[in-house]
């Protein structure tokens, strides 16, 4: 690297951080002095790669897309269980291999890498099949960009935590996805204009998020990553799941993300509930796509920096924020308002506010907890435990959603109330 080039990454690495290089409390004098290229290069990474997930996104563009092939709804409806519980679940048992690397920055650059083959190959599932083989192909290419987004899951936060110093990490992720949410809100305005074709933007969009994925694999791959001895921590699978009991600030903290889950679950019974009332422009794919991308500009970047200074503290008010949303959800649909030009819109966006808070929080609060050379081990064991009870809380909440989303939201605004408790009770590592 050229020194105009080491001068401009410095500059703009100070801008964004408000920080200057070398000022760390973790990083090697290597890793410091490489700092300001490495930030850039995560930020661009996950840029991509969050641009390309908006562009994919399970609940909104790859349900339309399952639809228009004629794809039967019982195969729509698995597509959000698929997609998370496959990237959960599998992270226990591949944590072990990714330990034994010396540079895990390549287990990241693999998973992204698969991801984009998938991608494209639901691009050509969905122009060359029909109906339940096309759906059931399309499952199945989720089903491996799940596994694969696992795999960079599973390396990502160690490979975070030796490039960045903990005071920036949340600002790294922040930036990424505000800068991944104005795309996709170029997207989702496309959609609702109608100025092109909606099945050819759709396909167009995805045929990007593949693209995407590969360049963000051949961007990281460029990281300075320290070498460092590769672990050999013996048995893998449900054996890790002791340090749940072993670690108490790693349980509580998974016991938080447990319950901070409905704000991930909780959109589809809002439109449920405003289409109910009447308002079924939620319903549109543009729309939903808008709503959610706007929550993540607007809102992503502050999470981060407060994240740099309390990752604790962001996921008690996150928690409290989505608890708010939920309930003024419930109020509006009692008081015969959802129904309203701007209801259902005001309580979507404050929830999804609240869901990228907690996003965030958990993320640097993670990182900044793990033992150094741990913290594969932590992110697998909180995740897959994180996906088993997603499983669990779908389920019950399927049920719950014969009494009326109103009974759901209630319950889950009861939920986000404890879960920000139980984060208050957690210990500060951000500081």
């Amino acid at each position: 690297m050229s020194a105009s080039d080491t001068s401009f990454s410095t500059s703009l690495f100070e801008t964004l951080t408000g920080d200057r290089p070398g000022n760390v409390k973790e990083l090697s004098e290597s890793a410091a002095e490489h700092e300001p290229g490495s930030f850039l290069r995560h930020v661009g990474s996950l840029s991509m790669t969050k641009l390309a997930d908006g562009l994919i996104d399970p609940k909104l563009v790859l349900s339309w897309l399952m639809q228009a092939v004629g794809a039967p709804a019982a195969l729509v409806s698995w597509l959000v269980p698929v997609r998370e519980a496959g990237s959960l679940l599998p992270q226990l048992f591949t944590a072990p291999h990714v330990r034994q690397m010396p540079q895990r920055k390549w287990a990241w650059a693999a998973g992204s890498l698969i991801q984009g083959l998938a991608a494209a190959a639901i691009v050509v599932i969905a122009l060359t099949m029909q109906g339940m083989a096309a759906g059931l192909a399309m499952l199945v290419a989720l089903g491996v960009l799940a596994i694969a987004r696992s795999l960079s899951s599973v390396s990502y936060k160690d490979v975070l935590g030796k490039t960045v110093d903990r005071t920036r990490r949340g600002t790294t992720t922040g930036i990424a996805t505000s800068v991944s949410a104005a795309g996709v809100i170029l997207f989702a305005i496309t959609l609702m204009t109608g100025v092109v074709e909606r099945m050819s933007l759709v396909i167009a969009a995805i045929s990007l998020a593949a693209v995407l994925w590969v360049a963000a694999a051949a961007l990281f791959s460029t990281l300075r990553e320290e070498d460092q001895p590769g672990e050999d921590k013996g048995s893998i699978g449900l054996s890790e799941l002791s340090l749940l009991w072993k670690d108490a600030d790693l349980g509580k903290f998974v016991i938080a993300r447990v319950l901070l889950l409905p704000t991930a679950l909780a959109p589809p019974y809002i439109v449920l509930l405003a289409a109910q009332a009447g308002d079924n422009r939620f319903g549109a794919l543009g729309a939903m796509v808008l709503a959610s991308a706007l929550a993540s500009l607007v809102s992503s970047y502050i999470w981060g920096r407060l994240a740099d200074r309390s990752s604790r503290k962001v996921l008690i008010f996150t928690g409290l924020v989505a608890a708010a949303f939920l309930a003024l959800a419930v109020v509006l649909g009692w008081s015969g308002l959802m129904g309203t030009i701007w209801a259902s819109p005001v309580a979507l966006f404050g929830l999804m506010i609240g869901y990228q808070g907690v996003r965030l929080g958990r993320s640097t609060y993670l990182v900044d907890m793990s033992p150094r050379d741990d913290r594969a081990a932590y992110t697998a064991v909180s995740n897959t435990t994180v996906g088993m009870m997603l499983l669990a809380f779908g389920a019950a909440s399927s049920a719950l959603a014969m009494a009326g989303p109103e009974m759901v939201l209630i319950v889950y605004a009861g939920i986000c109330v404890v879960a920000s408790g139980v984060a208050f009770t957690m210990k500060e590592v951000s500081e």
